[in-house]
């Protein structure tokens, strides 16, 4: 009896993986869609659709990119997990709807580790420390000096509760004592152009979406959120030696995810021609003019990432007090 079990049991194993291998050797016969948290138009949309233009070609079969920003990335989210487990629809996703929302709502929609399975990391980028170029802020140290005279003037603009910036600027009042006011934007772009007008004292941003008004001389860059000083901004100082807090890192990440079950074999495949296309020079320069670094992972080191930045946030959380409004 025993036997006749473990033989039908791997009568079935070979049944489904032999299926899933064949489904992966067919795969794609049709066009695969991306489902996207960010608005069209923004620095993690514009790559995608390099990417995604990229695998088209490569593949022989179109690659849509869906749009759907808005609920803190729920909608896309949600769409993705319900999708069927067949390659057809995936997921691009930010380290902050992956780790941030899970460990700032009470609630969430979906189970990041559960109901996804890691396909590809695109890239990372660091957030830079943005003030106007005609303010009175030189240094970092200049906008704790001014935080810690006047405490609660200071403000400090974010996308929005629980962004990568969000997180950041709390954690800089946490370590250096200080009390300013955070005001969240619902468009990005406007967040840079208050700060070069003044209305806000400062701001944490990528080089994608701080470049545009830094390039009008309105803004300027004065400090990286990062351990080491940025190889496409070697003249911008970290925090640390802008006489801030050593050490103090702010980034962002950007993956690829698939429904849970999805068959390894197809997202192996993803996983192969993503790391070629992130060695490919248009890719490359399109990168750089985002001010993106390439971000090449295996789907076990996807996982990784998003497993130890789960425990980060969930301190980070913690320590700060953040909460969602």
């Amino acid at each position: 009896m025993l036997i006749r079990k473990l033989a039908a049991a791997l009568a079935l194993s070979v049944l489904v993986f032999g299926s899933s291998a064949a489904a992966a050797q067919s795969w794609p016969a049709k066009p695969v869609k991306v489902v996207s948290p960010y608005s069209s138009g923004s620095g993690p949309d514009v790559f995608l659709r390099v990417v995604g233009d990229k695998l088209s070609r490569q593949w022989g079969q179109q690659v849509l990119v869906d749009a759907r920003a808005g609920a803190n990335g729920f909608i896309a989210i949600e769409t993705v997990k319900k999708a069927a487990p067949d390659g057809y629809e995936m997921l691009l996703v930010g380290n902050a709807h992956a780790t941030i929302n899970p460990n700032l709502f009470a609630k969430v929609p979906y189970d990041i580790e559960a109901d996804f399975t890691p396909v590809a990391m695109l890239y990372r980028t660091p957030f830079y420390v943005t003030v106007a170029a005609n303010g009175p802020y030189r240094t970092v140290a200049d906008i704790i000096a001014a935080a810690k005279a006047e405490p609660g003037k200071l403000t400090y603009g974010t996308p929005y509760v629980g962004s990568p910036a969000h997180l950041g600027s709390v954690n800089l009042e946490l370590l250096t004592g200080t009390r300013m006011i955070h005001v969240p934007f619902k468009d990005t772009v406007q967040i840079y152009a208050s700060v070069g007008n003044g209305d806000v004292n400062w701001a944490f941003g990528t080089i994608g979406s701080t470049l545009p008004i830094v390039k009008t001389g309105k803004a300027r860059l004065i400090a990286v959120a990062a351990k080491t000083r940025s190889p496409g901004m070697p003249d911008v100082p970290t925090i640390g030696e802008a006489g801030g807090p050593a050490g103090l890192e702010v980034d962002a990440w950007v993956a690829i995810l698939a429904p849970k079950r999805t068959p390894a074999d197809i997202v192996r495949r993803v996983n192969a021609d993503v790391l070629k296309l992130l060695v490919d020079a248009d890719v490359r320069d399109r990168l750089n003019v985002l001010g993106f670094e390439a971000y090449p992972a295996t789907p076990e080191q996807v996982s990784e990432i998003i497993r130890t930045d789960l425990r980060k946030n969930a301190d980070l959380v913690k320590r700060t007090g953040a909460k969602a409004d």
